[in-house]
């Protein structure tokens, strides 16, 4: 008799423990949703706002959809300080980072563009440092030459100003980046203020700004590598799951530092690459040489180097196959095609 009381005891306390555990896991999600939800509501607020699309070249049905289609998003860092902009009317890009993004592989190519670049400006109809494009033409210039340079259609853009950057990296909590050397460099209002230390170490938003900009002991190659690994620091913080609940102070940096001609519907859609884990990132250099013939310094990109870039960016975007199982001969037949049918 006591036995089967203390049975019926037992099932009696794990019962109103499992409901109890029901309760609280129904609490939890009821929470989570709702925080989703406002997370959601708050980021189509800020993303509307950044909305601004610019005339694009190609028709309407060449359009892609993030997280769905195969993808190339321009990132463009503008110096919009007010020294800046006494002078000119746009600012300079001080950092180009054009990322291709493959779903089906689940990979993103990262190409830094050197400031310094000599390349076409259809802007203006000659050659310059690809920095000056966006200060004779704004954004529209900036993609126009990119296009041009890598012979490949830009479907998107995304502009920060340093403020932006800086406020990113601290709601994430700072990035855990390797520092080259100790330096003294400009802050985001140009004044020697910041005072970077060597090793592997977690900068706040300020100090990596710095780190992304410097280039006085190397060169804009070596810039271009430091600013790749930031942003995939950046992209491994964001996509780990203890910053899922600073995602608001992300959405709160960006505010009106930000402007991308895509929609939030388009911008949120990226979760889709995160979901399963973080994609593969590859990193790629354009290689050149310094060139100070006509007295001004220019940085001539290695015209074969840029060709098998541009094969790989329209490999990776699907505009052509696969280049490594292509002959020499085959890459270029299908380079000419691609070319004839672009323009």
């Amino acid at each position: 008799m006591k036995r089967e009381e203390y049975k019926r005891k037992k099932g009696s306390k794990t019962k109103r423990f499992f409901k109890i555990a029901l309760f609280t896991f129904l609490l939890a999600a009821i929470a989570i949703s709702a925080y989703a939800f406002k997370l959601h509501n708050q980021a189509v607020n800020v993303l509307d706002r950044s909305y601004e699309p610019i005339a694009k070249s190609e028709p309407p049905e060449m359009y892609v959809e993030p997280a769905k289609d195969n993808v190339s998003i321009l990132l463009i860092g503008v110096d919009e300080s007010e020294a800046r902009l006494e002078r000119e009317e746009h600012g300079r890009s001080d950092a180009l980072v054009l990322a291709t993004l493959n779903p089906k592989a689940k990979s993103i190519k990262l190409v830094s563009i050197p400031r310094d670049s000599y390349v076409y400006i259809p802007q203006v109809h000659y050659k310059d440092k690809i920095t000056h494009a966006h200060a004779y033409g704004g954004t529209k210039a900036s993609i126009d030459t990119v296009e041009e340079l890598f012979d490949i259609p830009v479907n998107y853009y995304v502009k920060m100003n340093f403020n932006a950057f800086i406020d990113v990296v601290d709601a994430l909590g700072g990035v855990e980046v390797e520092v080259p050397y100790e330096r003294i460099e400009k802050d985001e209002n140009d004044k020697n203020a910041i005072h970077l230390m060597p090793g592997l170490q977690r900068l706040d938003g300020r100090h990596t700004l710095a780190l992304a900009r410097t280039r006085k002991l190397d060169n804009d190659i070596e810039r271009g590598k430091r600013q790749q690994m930031i942003l995939q620091a950046m992209i491994k913080e964001a996509t780990s799951l203890t910053s899922i609940t600073k995602y608001g102070d992300v959405i709160n940096a960006l505010g009106e530092n930000m402007k991308t001609d895509m929609t939030s519907k388009q911008m949120l859609s990226f979760i889709q690459y995160i979901k399963t884990g973080l994609p593969e990132v590859d990193t790629l250099t354009l290689k050149g040489y310094d060139d100070m013939s006509t007295g001004i310094y220019y940085y001539k990109l290695d015209e074969q180097n840029l060709g098998e870039t541009k094969q790989i960016l329209k490999s990776h975007l699907g505009l052509i196959p696969d280049s490594s199982s292509l002959t020499e001969l085959d890459i270029n037949q299908t380079s000419a095609s691609s070319q004839t049918a672009y323009q």
